[in-house]
């Protein structure tokens, strides 16, 4: 067995898939429209499907936003440099919502940017911490 996929409900597609490929770099694998159930996926990821885990952004024609409850954490994204990657996610228009830095109580250094309809995305700086 192994992870497939994320799904994420999107309220406008266009400008959830500019946020995750052009400020998280991401590339857009694979979309296809269902006119008869009025939605569209929209799969984007960092490699190819066959090895790799990737996110599907569903988007339902007739829904512009959708309230993210309390329950649904983050996705986290392995990055060379959390502080550099902060600064090249704000300077693409990415919004950050916390710097760079220790995570409370150990090491680790994180950061967090958030996508156009809220969810959050963490930056995990690797080999920081081993927490």
């Amino acid at each position: 067995m192994r992870l497939l996929h994320t799904m994420l409900r999107v309220g406008n597609l266009e400008r959830s898939l500019a946020f995750y490929q052009e400020v998280l770099g991401m590339k857009l694998l694979r979309q296809n429209d269902y006119p008869e159930g009025k939605f569209t996926l929209a799969f984007v990821g960092y490699g190819d499907e066959s090895d790799h885990t990737v996110l599907e952004l569903t988007h339902n024609w007739d829904t512009d936003s959708y309230d993210l409850g309390n329950a649904y954490g983050h996705i986290a994204i392995e990055v060379d440099d959390a502080y550099q990657a902060c600064d090249a996610a704000r300077a693409k228009g990415g919004k950050v919502v916390r710097e760079a830095g220790p995570m409370k109580h150990g090491t680790t250094v994180i950061a967090f940017v958030e996508d156009p309809d809220g969810y959050k995305i963490e930056f995990i700086q690797k080999n920081s911490g081993q927490d």
